[in-house]
């Protein structure tokens, strides 16, 4: 019998598994333009965090008690809709769960590159389209400027990371820890904060930012954010993609140089992603003529079995992850 994951309470503060069970689904046959899909991996992401408080959002909430969702990829099994057939392999948008009954028409081909299937739940996916239009479309980075990047580590920020030195730019990364700083390094950053070293994020990043930096793209919010704006040039960028310093507790860092966005002439704007979907195309063609360059790298941490998804899902708030955070069905 499939299984899905629900959401019975909602979280105060960092979630815990109180918050989550692990329910049966019902069978049911399929209607005329549903497929059934085996699901094979299965994504976590921080802005799940979000749909678990009932507050009007850009994306509804979860709803208690029922199955919740997120990308995914599977093999379709059954299928009465001429648009796929059995075996078809294919992204949709139904997991937390370990199969999936959809109409046809929420439910997509993978694109035409040949990458492991699990890519397009993260680099060539939702987190890599956030980096390439957040950093090139929001942000405007061009050749010769200089890009901090927090959660230089995780699905976006190595993406990013990856696309500016792409594009010719200097990059400042800041990870946690020794090992991630060693890994984002090794993407071609040309220097590597390690926040968790001791060293306050204002006083690291000035000694790597001697000039400042152009653009910054925020995963992060809190002291990296009250950084960037210590070192921001004038003209310079802020891409606002997530700030995961409060999705648990709700309260923001002070920021003490906040006021430098005007006498800098600084920009901040935050975006989703959903905002670009129609410019996939673009994202494909960029990202595949990089990916068959030799320019692109990957990293995926990934836990195994239904039954792990919680964790999974926890561990992003925890540093649990160096690239993108998956469930292998």
């Amino acid at each position: 019998m499939a299984r899905a994951w629900t959401l019975t309470s909602r979280p105060q503060g960092m979630p815990t598994m109180d918050n989550f069970a692990l329910v049966d689904l019902g069978a049911r046959d399929l209607k005329d333009g549903e497929v059934r899909i085996a699901n094979s991996w299965l994504s976590v992401d921080p802005y799940m965090r979000g749909r678990m408080n009932d507050v009007k959002s850009y994306t509804p909430p979860f709803e208690l008690g029922a199955p919740m969702q997120g990308g995914a990829i599977g093999e379709v099994i059954e299928s009465r809709s001429d648009k796929f057939k059995q075996g078809d392999t294919v992204q949709h948008f139904a997991g937390w769960r370990d199969e999936a009954v959809l109409p046809a028409d929420q439910v997509q081909p993978l694109p035409q590159i040949d990458v492991d299937p699990q890519a397009f739940l993260g680099q060539l996916g939702m987190p890599g389209m956030t980096a390439y239009f957040g950093l090139l479309e929001v942000a405007g980075a061009k050749e010769g400027d200089t890009v901090f990047v927090s959660a230089a580590a995780g699905a976006v920020g190595s993406t990013v990371v990856q696309i500016a030195k792409a594009k010719g730019c200097r990059v400042i990364g800041s990870a946690g820890g020794p090992e991630k700083c060693a890994w984002v390094e090794s993407l071609g950053a040309d220097a590597v904060i390690d926040y968790k070293g001791g060293t306050p994020v204002v006083k690291a990043l000035g000694e790597v930012a001697r000039n400042g930096i152009d653009v910054y793209f925020d995963n992060v919010g809190g002291e990296h954010l009250d950084a960037a704006l210590a070192h921001g040039n004038q003209g310079a960028r802020f891409a606002i993609c997530g700030m995961i310093d409060v999705y648990n507790s709700g309260k923001a860092t002070e920021l003490r140089y906040l006021a430098r966005l005007i006498g800098m002439r600084m920009r901040v704007q935050g975006f989703i992603v959903s905002d670009y979907m129609d410019r996939a195309a673009e994202f494909y063609r960029d990202m595949g003529g990089w990916l068959k360059d030799g320019r692109l790298q990957r990293n995926e941490t990934v836990f195994d079995g239904i039954d792990a998804m919680p964790d999974a899902f926890l561990g992003l708030f925890t540093g649990g992850n160096t690239g993108k955070m998956l469930v292998r069905v």
